[in-house]
Parts: structure tokens; sequence; C-alpha cells
């Protein structure tokens, strides 16, 4: 009985089961009806509306008189022409603020640099003197007849001048280690009083070892100096070298030491490494130490030295490129603050010495350039020929065409001469009309840029016209 109750229960709840689920069926049944009602509807409304919007489409299109096409196509072209304008005057708000930051940035930084480093400095001379105790001994350096100084001469490779200098012998040489290892050599020859051609050809040998150390140690002292240990031995006697190397009086190293300190310090400024900045500025030129045995201008013969003793690719690039030449590429922003440094260094006031005769060449050659236009009564060079002054004959030479003048002559030096910095041209037309009184049959005389400053005797003021213009 038990078992036929609980049969009859779960009969009663499977029939109640399937009503719920019937039911349910027939609410689902009349949903999918109505929502396949509302599809159909909003279809119809959809068509009526893409027919409407056609409609007014087409209204729209013949009253602008072009179509829908047309009118994206405008105001796209609008909005690209707008927002074209506005990039370009952006980038070059952009582009100016840059340049103004970037060139106060840059004159900082050398300005930093430049206060920061102190290098002694001394020119460089081709003549070494060697003293001596007595003018008796310069019979012992001649020899008999001449002997033992034309054997110190073959050996050493110079010119040894006897008479000329009292209590004194000079050497004369433009190879600056020859010319050391003959004052070494001499000094030791006087120091011991014997003098003999065997004796000379050995202390000139022993002379040369002792430079070849000295090169060494000035090499190893210069690097240790700067904190660019290690260093190869071979790097370091072409450093060491450089101290017997000059150009323009101003001594290779001290000069490459002054452009490595330049070199790091605007590299710290920058947040490049200063140490690596240090190495590329104090080797940029040790191609000058090699001699004109070995062929190739010094930026080859330093990379070939860097590449063949594993220097890294920075210094390799500042060697070959610091002169800025258009057929090296510069790879490495450390080569442009060694080529700012080299640039720097060799302006510096008092660091090189110019040949007189140059100066003055250049002068007159920058005033017979100035003579040679029409017009042009005289010229002379001011300013130690940073300035040349050109007097023009007013009858000849009208107020307008001395603009055109001075601009004329700027572009004759820039494109005929060679001379550092800028030039200023100052084009000068003056006419003073003198008389004299109680002389009212004195003819009037006439003076041309006699006086273009000052004031004329009625004490009226001579105001001459001229034109000015810079060359560089």
């Amino acid at each position: 009985e038990e078992r036929e109750q609980e049969f009859q229960t779960r009969e009663r709840d499977m029939e109640q089961r399937v009503e719920n689920l019937v039911e349910r069926e027939t609410r689902v049944r009349g949903r999918e009806e109505e929502v396949s009602s509302l599809g159909e509807r909003l279809k119809i409304q959809e068509t009526r509306l893409y027919e409407a919007s056609a409609e007014y489409r087409g209204r729209l299109e013949t009253l602008a008189q072009f179509t829908a096409e047309e009118a994206r196509q405008q105001l796209l072209e609008e909005l690209l022409q707008d927002v074209k304008q506005e990039a370009e005057y952006q980038i070059r708000e952009i582009m100016e603020r840059t340049r103004e930051n970037a060139n106060r940035d840059a004159k900082k930084i050398i300005a930093l640099a430049i206060d920061r480093c102190a290098v002694d400095q001394s020119t460089q001379s081709s003549v070494a003197v060697v003293p001596l105790p007595s003018d008796q001994i310069k019979a012992r350096i001649i020899g008999k007849d001449g002997r033992n100084i034309r054997t110190f001469e073959a050996a050493s490779e110079v010119k040894v001048m006897v008479d000329d200098t009292p209590e004194a012998v000079v050497i004369s040489c433009f190879d600056p280690i020859r010319r050391e290892v003959a004052r070494v050599a001499m000094g030791e020859l006087v120091a011991s009083g014997k003098i003999t051609q065997p004796r000379i050809e050995e202390v000139i040998a022993k002379a040369r070892e002792e430079i070849e150390e000295r090169i060494l140690t000035e090499g190893r002292r210069t690097a240790e100096e700067l904190k660019l240990m290690p260093m190869h031995p071979e790097i370091m006697k072409l450093v060491g070298r450089l101290r017997f190397r000059s150009s323009y009086g101003q001594n290779a190293l001290e000069h490459s030491k002054e452009v490595a300190y330049l070199t790091g310090m605007m590299a710290a400024e920058l947040g490049i490494d200063p140490l690596l900045a240090r190495r590329c500025g104090l080797l940029h030129d040790m191609g000058k130490a090699m001699d004109h045995e070995m062929e190739g201008s010094h930026p080859e013969i330093g990379l070939a030295y860097a590449k063949r003793y594993g220097e890294p690719i920075e210094v390799q690039n500042a060697i070959v490129a610091h002169h800025n030449d258009e057929d090296e590429e510069i790879i490495s922003p450390i080569t442009f603050l060694v080529s700012a440094a080299d640039a720097i260094s060799g302006a510096r006031p008092g660091a090189r010495r110019n040949d007189p005769e140059d100066y003055v060449k250049r002068v007159v050659e920058l005033e017979e350039l100035a003579r040679s236009f029409v017009g042009v009564e005289d010229a002379y060079a001011i300013n130690a020929g940073r300035e040349i002054r050109v007097m023009v004959k007013p009858e000849d030479v009208d107020d307008p065409h001395t603009h055109v003048l001075a601009y004329e002559i700027a572009q004759k030096i820039r494109n005929e001469l060679t001379y550092p910095g800028h030039i200023k041209v100052t084009v000068i037309r003056g006419r003073i009309v003198q008389s004299w009184t109680n002389q009212p049959d004195a003819p009037q005389r006439s003076t041309q840029n006699k006086r273009p400053f000052g004031r004329s005797r009625s004490n009226r003021p001579i105001r001459p016209s001229g034109g000015q213009a810079a060359a560089g």
C-alpha cells in the first residue's frame, strides 16, 4: 500500500509538471507571435524612414545644387585644411621654441665648460738652446775640421748653430722629437766634456731611448690624469708623442687635453658618459703624432690606430668626423661635442700663433679687393682686418648705390678671400664745401672724403652718408 501511495503521489507530480510546461509553452508562443508582429512593424517603419530620408536628401541636394557625396567630400576637405593649418602652426611654434631653448642651453653648456676649464698654454718654437759653461767648449763641439759637429748633425738629423749665441748652442729642427733628442744628447756631451765621434753616436742613441721612455710615460700620465685607464700602450705612445707636436704654436697634447676636459664637461651636462667623451676628446687628433713617413691625413691615421687597438666606435667616429666632413657620417652625439670643443680650444685668444706675414698679406689683399670697384677712391682695413672702410667718390657713387656697393664688396670678399670670422664692410660717401670770410672773390674749394667725420668751419655737423655690409 505504501508503494502504491508513493506511485500515486509521483503520478500527480508528473501531471502537474506537464500542465505547467503546457502553460509555459502557450505563453512562449504568444510572445513569439507578438515579437514577430513587432518585427514586421519595425521593418515597415524602417522602410518608411529610409524613403523619407531619401526624399529629404533629394530635396536638400536640389536646394544645395550638389550631391551628398560632394557635400561629404567638401566637408572633409575643409576639416582637413583646418587641421593641417593648425598642425603647421603647432609644429612651427614647437620648432621655434625648441630652437630658442636649444641655443640658450647650448650657450649655457659651453659657457659652463669654458668657465671650468683652465689650461696652461705656451707657444712652441722650432729651436732649442743648450747653455754652455763657456765658449771654449765650442771648439770641442765643432771638432777637428768640423768632424764632431757633422757627425752630430748626421746622427741626430738636426742643424747645430754654434757661433750665433754666446755661451750657448742653438739646435734647429722642425721635427720636435729629433730636436729634443739632439738637445738631450748635446746636454749630456757638454756635461761629460767627452766629445768624440763614437761618443756622439752612443749618446744620441741613448737619448733616443730616453725620449721613447718619456713619450710612453707622458702618455700614461695623461691617461691617468683624465681617468681613462686602461689604454693600450701603443695608444699611450701616440698620446705621449703629441707633446712634441704643435699646430700654429699650440702644443698638440695640451690642445687634446683641453678638448677632452671641455667635451667631458659638456657631455656631463647633457647626460652623456663623460669618461667616454673625454676619451674621444683626447684621441681625436692622435693621428697628428705620426710624422710624414706614414701616408694619409691625420683623421685617417688616427682611425687606423683606433681600429687596430680596439677603441670604441664612438672614439673612431670622433676621430674621423670631428672636422664635419660631408663624406663622413656622424653616428654619435659625442662627435658634435668634440667638434665644438676643438673649435673652442683653437679659437681661444692666445691659443695659437698666426704668422705676421699671413696677416699682412690678408690685409693687403682685402684693401686691394675693395679698391678694384668702380667709384672707390681709397680703402683701408682696421681692427686687425676685421673691418674694411671704403671711401667713394661722391660724383660717381650716389647715396642709394652705397648700400649696393657695400653688399657687392662683402660678397666678393666672401667668394675670393680666406679669412677667420666675419669682416665688416663700411662704405663712406661725403662732400665738404669750405669758404672764407672777407674773401668775396676767393673761389670755393670742395674736398672729397678728406674729413668724413667732424664739424665744418661754420661749426655745423657733417653727416656723411654710406652703407654697411658684413662678409662671413
